[in-house]
């Protein structure tokens, strides 16, 4: 649906004007209560969580991909995606988005797992501990044969880490995880 109602128009829309788009355009979506769709905005960029599923899950050649479409043409062949699903947990420090402290010292980040991988976004370093240093502090993000088990792995994994008043969303992947 979003394919067809959202991203076919814009990009089909584009080519009409004479002005075709070649690169990552990324749509910013809600979806209500009564399941309809509605675009809250476009980027010419993957925002981080969505980055780091989507990359997390790809098995062609990322480098080349965009080497390509920089040289205006996109590879001929499909870039190859894992049949796994991914899913990622963004864990914040406490009041973001609003005001937020920073300078705490996150815990228990040796101890996740592999296949999980966690990305840095508000850390620093500071006196050989690693701390906060942002709201959007850590993408904890995992793979699993379905939505389900990535979510189960993500949450598990992401309960290893811990700094004073982190918190994350507990509902990621749910409409996915209905949906099947």
């Amino acid at each position: 649906q979003i394919l067809n109602d959202v991203i076919k128009p814009v990009v089909d829309g584009m080519q009409k004007r004479g002005t075709p788009y070649l690169g990552f355009l990324y749509a910013g979506l809600m979806i209500t209560p009564e399941q309809k769709v509605k675009v809250v905005e476009f980027n010419c960029r993957f925002g981080d969580p969505e980055t780091q599923v989507v990359l997390f899950r790809l098995r062609s050649d990322f480098a080349h991909a965009c080497l390509a479409a920089a040289q205006g043409a996109l590879p001929t062949e499909p870039l190859l995606n894992s049949t796994e699903s991914a899913l990622c947990v963004v864990m914040a420090s406490g009041g973001y988005p609003g005001s937020y402290e920073t300078g705490e010292v996150i815990r228990g980040l040796e101890q996740v797992n592999t296949p999980t991988k966690v990305f840095h976004a508000g850390t620093a370093i500071s006196d050989d501990s690693t701390v906060t240093s942002g709201g959007r502090v850590l993408a904890v993000t995992s793979p699993g044969v379905d939505v389900r088990a990535a979510q189960n792995l993500a949450y598990a994994e992401a309960q290893k880490i811990t700094w004073e008043k982190a918190h994350y969303r507990k509902d990621i992947g749910y409409r996915a995880i209905d949906r099947n």
